[in-house]
């Protein structure tokens, strides 16, 4: 039986089939719906953990207890897994253990374009690297078995276009793994000097052996056509050459590391032409010419930046692109923009009334930064908005009362815990805003612990994020309602000139929650309508000028009032 499965969702199937007991993950674009579909299975436990590193973690404790084990991130989220990540090279496994991160190339939802191979690499850790779903699934199957043949976890990469590309699937009955016997091993799993130094030797021999393995591994495979040009490729870039050049000569990379440099060196010497191709950074590229292979064509070609397409390739190439059909009349630019009714927008309104000074962080609420509202000055990582305040605030005291930061509910659990923790224990004068709009809500609306809801929906003691800002030490916390911009507004005068750290919770759950009813729409009244543009301040999608005059779109307005607050002639009301 086959089915068109999304690649996420073929990962999911073959952690199924695989046998995989235990999954742990954080939600992050385009990875996220691996762990979403892996809960589905009632024989597979699957949850969300609090950030990458914990989930890494808890992934290696149910290997070590003998479980097959999965754990899913982001390109930047395995930077937070790191620790873990690098250490666990060194330990190796029980139970299977499998990694996968998804990189994003073009920066779709991310902050940089990291290229996740290099820590492969670093972490002397080997690579899957799927093409399609098919593969997604079938990799992740191998995954397990090549981890407790070799004795490591096993890094599967994907990136965006294969993670949310569909293809055919073909399924298979699950194949249960059971749980391997725990033995106690402290010279294996204890990571002191002493025994690390010696698991550093089982690191490089288990190179060695895969090493061997890459080089007749049917994952690495030559398929040969015109031998006028040959590509090296791997994932989505195996597709686009595929399609630009079907009848050329072709060495697919499955086990991207080690890679097999003597089957490529083999492949080199059967073509004229030997040009790699890959996004991002060029590690294929670095690795074949360092192992004395020609290669006559690469980075020069394709640049370090972006995707790469089928119209990119075959440009590069010196082809004339495929011709694409296009729309009759150009299509409006539509950046990303908060959703109508969303409560962080009153709060970023008041703070660019304010004229604050902003730290901000990664989630819905980054989208303060675009204008009219303009109201955040920088974003770094996960839970740098906290850390970033302190130490700027360190250095200018005397701006302390005009410097804020915002981070959402489930980033603050994420990694602003500590950040938190630093400017209290510290006692650094700073005002940190904890945006709670009761939800993960980038990457689609997933359970957090200060929900009350797992990621299979069991219902659970929420954390009190008042409670929990209290017990690192803040003194002054505080909530307000998000919609209520005088509350807001008067909250951040007040702890702003506080001589000591404060919290501020400003909480009112995401409009798009399917438990959150709408009010009803807003309408303006013309001839009260004085086209002082107050409400365009909100850069709310629903409001728009037409004909000089502002006009709310009724089938986006949430009812949410913030405009008709701004407005000094009373023009915006109900219906």
């Amino acid at each position: 039986m086959k089915e068109l499965m999304l690649g996420n969702k073929a990962i999911a199937r073959g952690l199924y089939e695989a046998g995989v007991k235990y999954v742990s993950s954080y939600p992050g674009t385009p990875s996220t719906e691996i762990t979403e579909e892996v809960a589905l299975y009632d024989e597979v436990y699957a949850e969300w953990a609090p950030n990458e590193k914990v989930a890494t973690e808890s992934a290696l404790g149910a290997s070590l207890a003998g479980a097959r084990s999965f754990t899913a991130m982001k390109h930047v989220g395995l930077n937070v897994a790191a620790d873990p990540l690098f250490t666990s090279a060194y330990t190796g496994v029980n139970g299977g253990m499998v990694i996968c991160v998804a990189d994003d190339p073009a920066m779709h939802s991310s902050q940089n374009e990291q290229d996740s191979r290099h820590y492969a690499r670093a972490a002397k850790m080997p690579m899957l690297e799927p093409a399609d779903s098919a593969e997604c699934r079938d990799f992740t199957v191998l995954a397990y078995e090549l981890s407790e043949k070799y004795d490591t976890p096993v890094l599967l990469r994907t990136c965006t276009r294969v993670a949310h590309s569909q293809s055919l699937v073909e399924l298979k009955v699950r194949q249960e793994a059971g749980l391997k016997d725990y033995v106690k091993n402290p010279a294996k799993y204890v990571m002191n000097p002493g025994n690390a130094v010696k698991r550093h030797f089982a690191v490089e021999d288990r190179l060695k052996a895969l090493k061997d393995y890459s080089e007749t591994s049917p994952l690495n495979f030559a398929e040969m056509g015109d031998t006028a040009l040959g590509f090296v490729c791997a994932g989505s870039c195996y597709q686009y050459v595929k399609e630009v050049f079907p009848n050329a000569s072709v060495f697919k990379i499955g086990l991207s590391f080690p890679m097999p440099l003597d089957a490529i060196r083999e492949f080199a010497g059967k073509v004229e032409k030997l040009v790699v191709v890959e996004e991002l950074d060029g590690i294929f590229e670095q690795e074949i010419r360092a192992a004395g292979i020609r290669v006559d064509g690469g980075k020069d070609l394709f640049g370090n930046t972006g995707e790469l397409s089928q119209s990119k390739i075959a440009a590069a190439m010196g082809l004339k692109a495929k011709e694409v059909s296009r729309f009759g009349e150009p299509v409006p630019g539509r950046p990303p923009v908060m959703c109508a009714g969303c409560p962080h927008r009153g709060v970023f309104y008041v703070l660019s009334k304010l004229k604050l000074t902003v730290t901000g962080d990664i989630g819905c609420y980054t989208l303060g930064a675009s204008a009219p509202l303009s109201a955040m000055d920088s974003t770094v990582c996960m839970g740098a908005s906290v850390s970033m305040l302190h130490g700027f605030n360190t250095v200018r005291p005397e701006t302390s009362n005009k410097t804020v930061a915002v981070i959402g509910d489930s980033t603050f659990l994420h990694s602003g815990i500590t950040s938190l923790t630093d400017i209290a224990y510290n006692r650094s004068i700073s005002t940190v805003l904890i945006l709670d709009n009761s939800i993960t809500g980038m990457t689609g609306h997933q359970q957090n612990p200060a929900t009350g809801y797992t990621l299979k929906m069991q219902q659970v003691p929420p954390v009190s994020l008042e409670k929990l800002c209290e017990a690192v030490g803040i003194r002054r916390v505080r909530s307000v309602d998000a919609y209520d911009l005088k509350a807001v507004e008067a909250a951040v005068k007040e702890e702003l000139a506080a001589d000591e750290p404060s919290v501020i919770i400003c909480r009112r759950p995401c409009m798009l929650l399917k438990y959150v009813k709408p009010r009803p729409a807003l309408s303006v009244e013309m001839d009260k309508c004085r086209a002082c543009r107050s409400c365009m301040k909100l850069g709310c999608p629903a409001i728009r000028f037409e004909g000089g005059k502002a006009v709310i779109d009724a089938n986006q307005c949430a009812g949410c009032g913030l405009c008709a607050t701004l407005c000094a002639f009373g023009a915006i009301k109900e219906g």
